[in-house]
């Protein structure tokens, strides 16, 4: 079967120092494609000193402007230089701001949405960026009506839907985990009870509602550990909330970390924790889940769908620090309730591979390609 000629255009890509769950899907998904024989070639924003150029995991990368400028430099470097490229369809993420590609990019286009900001724009970035980000979600509805489109999470295709565009149109593809790297490691669990949080030190991950909770534990006896992986422009102060506290002395910033090393923190942590009062799937509650691990996590949008409550971990009104510490103790001191939980979260994340979820891509792309229509589906 012949192999498409794939573009994706996505904010980063994994090498870029922001890199994120979206990178990880990007890489995982189309990597396997250009491993099958498709051609994908990626178009990214840069950072500086970067390579203009580069080849990951079978994709050609292609980086122009800036985080802040991507929307402008992406439809110009394209005119540029990959206009005159066959493509058979191209991909756009809908992360962040919106590329509009359908009207720049000489190809059908699917749209692929891990999740919109609506109003958390406003705790994810600088207030100008976050009206930015708020207005620029408002024509969706208008402007990708009719385009195939792909979302990580029903709860993701129910914000599209609720947005304006029509279910039939959107397909649920979740993101994969790779089993065989993320497995428990019986017996390897910390002496002390250990929490973990992963993911970018962002003001809308409210990492500040764990160190809080933190203090509660010790107020309780529970002096708790808590490893926080992964950097970001909160870690001032999220440091400063630590010292303020008086938890300093248990909670650990380790910054970036290899693959390896964050799989380790996972295992051996007794409790994950993620308390976003939104995410498109939840991907290192999934990670943490395969580890064996079971995760505390908000009550909201797309990790009611990674997190089973009371199954692989428990659920919390977001922004209760309180309820969130209640249910942190409860894990951390029923070790029977705290193991079970992970037997099961172990068994829940075995259900999600990245091999079936780039074959429901694939499948979408070549029916997209080959469809008379080219994709261009309009609403009756």
């Amino acid at each position: 079967m012949t192999g498409l000629r794939i573009l994706v255009v996505n904010w980063l890509d994994r090498e870029n120092p922001q890199a994120g769950g979206a990178e990880t899907h990007l890489h995982e998904i189309f990597g396997r494609l250009a491993n099958r024989g498709h051609s994908v070639t990626a178009l990214v924003s840069g950072w500086a000193g970067c390579e203009p150029r580069a080849r990951l995991d079978g994709i050609e990368v292609h980086r122009t402007g800036r985080r802040y400028t991507f929307s402008l430099a992406a439809p110009r470097y394209f005119r540029r230089h990959l206009s005159d490229q066959p493509f058979d369809v191209v991909v756009e993420d809908l992360n962040k701001v919106p590329l509009f590609a359908r009207f720049w990019a000489g190809a059908p286009v699917v749209l692929l949405a891990h999740h919109l900001f609506g109003g958390t724009a406003f705790q994810a970035g600088p207030f100008p960026v976050a009206l930015a980000t708020w207005w620029l979600e408002r024509p969706i509805p208008l402007l990708y009506r009719g385009l195939p489109a792909v979302a990580v999470s029903e709860s993701t295709r129910d914000d599209l839907v609720a947005r304006g565009l029509r279910a039939e149109h959107i397909e649920v593809i979740p993101n994969g985990i790779d089993i065989d790297r993320y497995t428990p490691a019986p017996g390897e669990k910390t002496v002390s009870p250990t929490l973990v949080f992963v993911g970018r030190l962002k003001e809308y991950k409210r990492v500040d509602l764990i160190l809080e909770a933190v203090d509660r534990l010790g107020g309780r006896g529970l002096n708790v550990l808590l490893d926080v992986v992964g950097k970001g422009e909160r870690e001032v102060a999220l440091r400063g909330q630590a010292d303020r506290l008086g938890v300093a002395d248990r909670v650990h910033f380790h910054g970036f970390v290899s693959e390896g090393e964050k799989v380790e923190f996972l295992r051996r942590s007794w409790v994950h924790v993620l308390t976003s009062p939104k995410e498109g799937w939840g991907i290192s509650a999934i990670e943490a889940a395969a580890c064996g691990t079971p995760t505390v996590a908000s009550d909201a949008p797309g990790l009611r769908e990674s997190v089973v409550d009371g199954e692989t971990g428990v659920l919390v009104p977001h922004g209760d620090a309180g309820a969130l510490a209640d249910a942190l103790e409860g894990l951390l001191r029923d070790v029977e309730l705290r193991t079970r939980l992970g037997r099961q979260a172990r068994a829940f994340a075995e259900g999600f591979s990245w091999d079936e979820s780039a074959n429901a891509i694939e499948a979408l792309l070549r029916r997209v390609a080959e469809s008379p229509s080219g994709g261009r589906r309009q609403s009756p």
